[in-house]
């Protein structure tokens, strides 16, 4: 892979050595620049994410009056665009664009389809415009940590740094929208609009990411191709992907349904209390490491797994008088609950697939997941909530029982059923 094209800054320092026929530069002070550059990369991409996707449920369920199976299809739109993105990817990214300019006009976009959300009123306009959305920005993900491989010289060391402020903006993001206290209006919308448009600006400034013309032919062609077949004859790595398309059904209730929930039962500042979950989303980040050096990777995903249906159970719970602290038990159950399984789950297929395929199982996982199973969660999720309104509100006890089970049951068959003994390093 060829050198990256990195821009020299007034403050780097270069050395040029005469006695050679080729100019030599000396970029240690220009690591830090790009690290920065990178780092605001991140922030604004899930400052955006944040600002809007977590609060969006309550302005529609309270606002603008949809009911619980209509939510559930506008969070679907998610899924349907991350099982769409790898074929975008492929054509976009691969052959025509560079990334930070595929970024650019995404986000620029995006802003547009935003700020056209924010001005609909009626389910049969804004629908079409959340869905072009999510095609719109979805694929940024992918491109976002494209571009940052691409110019990282470790990427095991450095990612990492880097990732974790896209956490913080969505926190920041989150903290924002209670204190300015407009969950239930369309001002979230209109903030994300808004910050769409700067990212998109801000792209524009990044260093130029050619396409990956080596990686031609790859990726979704291969996702259903005989390599992958192969791997799925590996019972521990089939039950694996299974329980994590499984665990994605009851995952889709938090996103579309908790900050409803906490205003629903009176909860003041709720997105800005769902920051908790990010918190220690970052503490079982940094201490997942540790973790592996000491628990073998069955046990790691089964706490992980069981996680997403324990958390449900106290918000079930901790509607009951004198057990409220178990609502903000279940907030904080996110950062073991997504680290556990979804981050982990990831580092194994790493670590577990050969080389030369583990982008391949990477997107077969981000399809079962991100793509089929959040789909089927969203819709069974509205369909849950629409089915237990009641006249002034929801019978929220009943809604999380559903969830509550579901995962405690594929927490337990994926204990059983799991034989790997492997420890990851």
């Amino acid at each position: 892979m060829s050198r990256p094209n990195v821009e020299l800054s007034a403050a780097a320092i270069c050395r040029i050595d005469t006695d050679k026929s080729t100019a030599r530069f000396t970029f240690a002070a220009m690591i830090p620049r790009l690290h920065l550059r990178l780092s605001v990369l991140m922030f604004l991409q899930f400052f955006l994410w944040g600002s809007w996707f977590v609060t969006t449920g309550t302005y529609l369920l309270e606002h603008l009056d949809f009911n619980g199976r209509q939510v559930g299809l506008v969070y679907g739109t998610a899924a349907i665009a991350a099982t769409v993105s790898p074929f975008m990817l492929g054509v976009l990214a691969d052959r025509l664009f560079a990334a930070e300019r595929l970024l650019a006009g995404l986000h620029l976009t995006g802003g547009l389809l935003m700020w056209g959300m924010s001005m609909s009123e009626q389910f049969a306009t804004f629908y079409p415009l959340v869905l072009l959305y999510m095609l719109c920005y979805m694929p940024t993900f992918g491109l976002a940590n494209a571009l940052s491989f691409h110019h990282l010289s470790d990427v095991k060391g450095q990612f990492p740094r880097i990732r974790v402020w896209g956490t913080v903006g969505w926190i920041l993001a989150g903290l924002l929208v209670s204190y300015l206290g407009v969950e239930t209006e369309v001002v979230p919308l209109r903030i994300a609009a808004g910050v769409s448009a700067l990212q998109g600006l801000y792209c524009l400034t990044l260093p130029h990411t050619p396409p990956a013309a080596a990686h031609v032919g790859k990726g979704m062609r291969n996702l259903l191709g005989p390599e992958v077949m192969a791997l799925l004859k590996d019972r521990s790595f089939l039950v694996l992907l299974l329980s994590l398309m499984l665990i994605c059904i009851p995952s889709a209730y938090y996103y579309s349904f908790v900050n409803p929930f906490l205003v629903e039962i009176g909860e003041t500042n709720a997105a800005g209390k769902m920051a908790i979950g990010q918190v220690t989303e970052i503490i079982f980040m940094l201490t997942l490491p540790w973790f592996f050096q000491r628990l073998r990777l069955k046990v790691i995903l089964f706490w992980g797994l069981l996680a997403w249906g324990v958390r449900y159970g106290c918000f079930a719970l901790g509607i009951l008088p004198g057990w409220g602290w178990l609502i903000y038990l279940g907030l904080g159950l996110h950062g073991l609950a997504f680290i556990f399984s979804m981050l982990a789950a990831q580092i194994y297929l790493d670590t577990r697939v050969p080389h030369h395929l583990r982008s391949t199982a990477q997107g077969f996982y981000s399809l079962l997941t991100l793509g089929l199973g959040a789909l089927v969660g969203a819709y069974i999720a509205g369909e849950t909530v629409t089915s237990f309104t009641l006249g002034d509100g929801h019978d929220w006890a009943r809604i999380w029982q559903i969830p509550t089970w579901w995962g405690i049951i594929v927490a337990i068959a994926f204990f059983f059923l799991f034989r790997s003994k492997q420890v990851v390093k």
